[in-house]
């Protein structure tokens, strides 16, 4: 493999999206990707498949400095971008959430990406250009009911990417949101696996909307609109070949859909769109 090539790192490649976008990535030969995962076993089955690949929890302070370390050993401390797409989503109405479970949530999501992110910064700092991608979602902009800590976490990274993107108004450095809507992947079987852990089904307010959704996350069926993750890759795509990338790459009909309806309708009137979903 070329050393030339600009160095892209994603991270949460087990499956789903960032596997995707590796493998495709990967492909088309023009850019050097290097892969994380949380388990070493998928860190293995990646490298198996030809992947340069590290070890990175993105919840732990120290497996993100060390998988970080590891990278910039392997990309000889260059690095052209980051896409942060690690992350989960934890169901449950809000008051049913235990503070361990929004800890979890936060760590995964917001902090361990944020923190990555900073590291990522230094290289780019030095470098005088850097692409910084956050895998955001239609929940980063719109809540759902029973999303709320999900919502919240994702929130809370197009905040911080907005303030970011401005602070670094006077660099070569650039910050983009990718916003996925419904997407096919593992997403779904990881929050029922959450839901489980830690919601108490049987003595909550919220217990015959939950065996609603128990249906909803043991079916095969897709959500309406849901696209692959080739999807995102095209817009991934975008923001790495772009001289100038855009703040925020909406993907999927639904997401395109309420970022006017946030903009145009009455707070009530969107509740209640929402409540119906």
């Amino acid at each position: 493999m070329s050393k030339s090539k600009k160095v892209v790192f994603i991270t949460g490649c087990s499956s789903g999206i960032g596997y995707h976008c590796a493998k495709r990535l990967k492909e088309e030969y023009e850019y050097r990707v290097i892969t994380s995962a949380k388990k070493e076993e998928d860190v293995e089955k990646l490298i198996s498949e030809g992947f340069e690949s590290v070890v990175m929890d993105v919840s732990k302070s120290d497996s993100i400095k060390k998988g970080f370390d590891e990278v910039l050993k392997l990309s000889e401390g260059k690095l052209y971008a980051l896409f942060n797409n690690a992350g989960f989503g934890q169901p449950g109405a809000v008051e049913d959430l235990s503070g361990v479970a929004l800890q979890e949530q936060f760590e995964t999501n917001f902090f361990g990406a944020v923190e990555l992110g900073n590291l990522a910064l230094r290289v780019f700092r030095e470098q005088n250009e850097g692409k910084l991608i956050q895998n955001s979602s239609i929940l980063g902009f719109v809540s759902f009911k029973y999303r709320g800590a999900y919502n919240a976490s994702k929130f809370a990274l197009e905040a911080i990417s907005d303030a970011l993107r401005v602070e670094l108004k006077e660099s070569n450095i650039y910050v983009s949101l990718i916003e996925p809507g419904p997407i096919k992947s593992s997403f779904r079987k990881n929050a029922y696996d959450r839901f489980k852990r830690y919601i108490d089904i049987e003595n909550s307010y919220h217990k015959n909307a939950y065996q609603k959704s128990i249906k909803r996350f043991e079916s095969s069926e897709d959500d309406p609109f849901t696209l692959t993750s080739e999807a995102v890759y095209k817009e991934f795509k975008k923001i790495l070949k772009a001289k100038k990338p855009k703040d925020r790459y909406r993907v999927t009909f639904p997401t395109k859909l309420f970022w006017v309806l946030k903009r145009v309708l009455p707070t009530f009137i969107l509740d209640e769109i929402v409540d119906r979903i």
